[in-house]
């Protein structure tokens, strides 16, 4: 793992989101699961208990993959940071509306973008020597 960045960077990012989602429930207490508003993780970004969910979802199949392979870290990373870019962006226009299931503020925008430049970053450029496919 200590050879290859897409294995390292999936295995710490997994481990965040895993504890971010973690951490989530203990300031969601009362928050309806859907609600477009809810409680501060940090002060700063805020979750609802599926945001909360999908953190765990997403932190486990980072980790999963970081513990895996090259190729299955590779192409987690490309596929969540992807996933993240477009969610960053359609974020901004989620806000104040009843679209916003996610809970999401202009801080968790950010942190998507920040992700998805970081995962796509390492999941595009590094290993090239991995091709994401089932015999890789």
């Amino acid at each position: 793992m200590r050879t290859s960045p897409n294995r390292l960077l999936a295995t710490i990012f997994g481990v965040v989101y895993l504890l971010v989602g973690l951490i989530g429930f203990a300031v969601t207490g009362g928050v309806d699961f859907l609600a477009t508003e809810g409680g501060l993780v940090l002060g700063l970004f805020m979750v609802n208990p599926f945001a909360n969910v999908v953190h765990l979802l997403i932190g486990a199949a980072l980790l999963i993959a970081g513990l895996s392979n090259v190729a299955a870290a590779k192409a987690t990373n490309t596929t969540i940071g992807a996933v993240y870019l477009l969610l960053g962006i359609v974020g901004f226009f989620l806000v104040n509306t009843a679209l916003n299931i996610l809970a999401l503020n202009t801080a968790d925008h950010f942190l998507h973008l920040a992700s998805a430049i970081v995962l796509l970053g390492v999941g595009l450029t590094a290993d090239k020597h991995v091709h994401n496919s089932v015999n890789a």
